[in-house]
């Protein structure tokens, strides 16, 4: 084959260019690319921020920026927000007098159990008054308190790391996590019957744990190298940690008019470097279970993970559907769903610092397990965060689980279930509020367009209720618990009051949080907003 003429196109188009470039010098020829790719770089950085943050939110932050460069300006808003961060702080026991920083020199012994007692006098009483927090009904000295208490102590020296020493504590972990899995699907035919998991400390750890597996399971099976994940605004702040912990890019998309994750939005996000898309079951914002098989065949069809958030309800929902409320599937009957998480700590009634993590198979879970080969300490794997765990804590797990059957849990089921649609009749008899959306489940959260609702919430607060704040809209909810069930009419009649006194005297009461959370809603700079929280949370703990 004759390639003469290629030659001769070739040594053309050469000699075309070195008489085209001659005019130039080498310091321009070699400057010129160079300087093309930082500004290629530049715009593909703007863009990305562009893309992540919006343009009102990018050109606010590149103006506040600036603004801050004015001398005496930064020192005026950090004063600014110092003082804010003192009000804050104001709203709880936070001051730290008398706090021990040294080692007694002489060891109190065992009256160090009346020193303890005497400080838990000094918290506030939260019988009943907490939005969650507590989940066991009763007094905390008798009853399943008890129980799990004398459960904890009798295991609270071992940690299933020394499994070949602590076997009852391991055995007790195996048998919690595949009573859960029963619970939320492993036993229909759907699941594929290789459901699996481990126990955790909580369900951010849950969460963090699900999150990390799904981005090296994706990285293994497609070669992502850029892990990005959707979630709806209304999931868990613990994704944000996540992202932040595991470099994953975050899109968080707007919810749809119902409060659910809106199916739609979240496909459009989709591209060749997503690892997962989440939903809840229900949302902690506004108790709403979202679509869940919805988005299972959105991640059925783009061969990625779906991680489903039962923190909440992965003990109620499974007993709700089964009392007949009307429950969408949420579990993993659900093609699609890759990850689950559940907390035993809330509605399985077990001691604080237990939670489930579990995987539809055991190829995914095994990305999230860490080995170590080349340690002089030996060879070392451990499947969860934490190396040591408190065996204790396992225990208590299984203590409740057992104890309390699948009878006990039908029943507590059944008085949060009726005490919450009793709690949603009574807001609606309250014409100054709406209630958020159509709660699923045990959460219920309620604003209005008559009165400030955080105004409300102060009132609340100065008679001894302990709810939570919400954005987007301005609300509270209060999540409904074995606790509430026979103070559910103080609860009411000390809201009907709230309401009435904001609205006959409106404006913030002495020590309240209300203009706070008002001004925190409208400021346009999060930036802002975010250091307030940060240096909130460094002067508290």
């Amino acid at each position: 084959m004759d390639f003469s003429p290629v030659k001769s196109f070739l040594l053309g188009a050469r000699a075309s260019a070195n008489s085209f470039l001659e005019g130039y010098e080498p310091l321009v020829l070699v400057s010129t690319p160079l300087i093309g790719l930082l500004v290629a770089s530049t715009l593909q950085s703007v863009i990305s921020v562009l893309q992540e943050n919006g343009v009102k939110a990018t050109l606010i932050g590149l103006f506040m920026s600036f603004i801050k460069l004015v001398p005496g300006v930064k020192k005026y808003i950090d004063a600014e927000k110092q003082k804010v961060v003192d009000q804050l702080q104001s709203g709880g026991n936070f001051k730290r007098e008398n706090w021990r920083s040294e080692l007694p020199g002489a060891g109190l012994g065992v009256g160090v159990l009346d020193r303890m007692k005497e400080e838990k006098r000094k918290d506030v009483a939260w019988q009943g008054k907490c939005s969650g927090t507590v989940y066991i009904g009763g007094s905390e000295f008798e009853g399943h308190f008890s129980l799990i208490n004398e459960a904890c102590s009798m295991f609270a020296h071992t940690n299933p790391l020394h499994m070949d020493v602590f076997q009852s504590v391991v055995r007790f972990e195996a048998e919690v996590v595949a009573m859960t899995a029963a619970m939320l699907g492993s036993k229909t035919k759907s699941s594929g019957g290789q459901i699996c998991g481990n126990m955790t400390s909580g369900g951010t750890e849950s969460i963090l744990l699900a999150v990390k597996t799904s981005r090296d399971y994706m990285k293994a099976r497609k070669g992502i190298k850029k892990p990005e994940m959707i979630i709806p605004e209304s999931a868990h702040s613990a994704y944000d940690k996540a992202a932040q912990y595991f470099n994953i890019k975050l899109w968080r998309v707007p919810v749809d008019k119902e409060f659910q994750a809106d199916v739609k939005a979240i496909r459009k996000f989709i591209n060749r470097n997503t690892i997962l898309i989440v939903g809840s079951a229900p949302g902690f914002p506004h108790g709403i279970v979202d679509p869940i098989e919805e988005l299972g065949q959105i991640a059925s069809s783009f061969d990625i993970c779906l991680h489903v958030d039962l923190c909440l309800g992965g003990f109620v929902l499974p007993f709700a559907q089964k009392l007949g409320y009307p429950i969408p599937p949420f579990d993993f009957s659900v093609k699609g769903v890759t990850s689950i998480s559940a907390d035993v700590h809330k509605y399985g009634l077990a001691p604080k610092g237990t939670s489930i993590v579990l995987y539809r198979n055991h190829d995914i879970r095994k990305h999230q397990f860490v080995a170590v080969t080349e340690w002089s300490g030996g060879l070392y794997v451990s499947p969860t965060m934490a190396g040591s765990r408190p065996g204790g804590l396992i225990a208590g797990a299984w203590a409740a689980m057992m104890a309390l059957g699948e009878e006990g849990y039908l029943e507590n089921t059944r008085a949060i279930m009726e005490v919450s649609k009793k709690l949603q009749k009574g807001l609606e008899d309250i014409p100054e509020l709406f209630i958020i959306g159509r709660p699923d489940m045990t959460v219920v959260a309620f604003g209005s367009n008559v009165v400030d609702i955080f105004e409300v919430n102060d009132i609340m607060s100065s008679k001894g209720w302990h709810l939570n704040a919400l954005q987007r809209p301005n609300s509270i909810h209060i999540c409904m618990t074995l606790q509430h069930v026979p103070i559910l009419d103080d609860f009411l009649r000390d809201l009907r009051e709230s309401v009435k006194t904001v609205k006959e005297n409106p404006g913030p009461i002495s020590g309240g949080l209300a203009p706070i959370y008002g001004a925190a809603g409208r400021m346009p700079d999060r930036g802002m907003v975010q250091d307030l929280l940060v240096n909130y949370m460094d002067g508290t703990c």
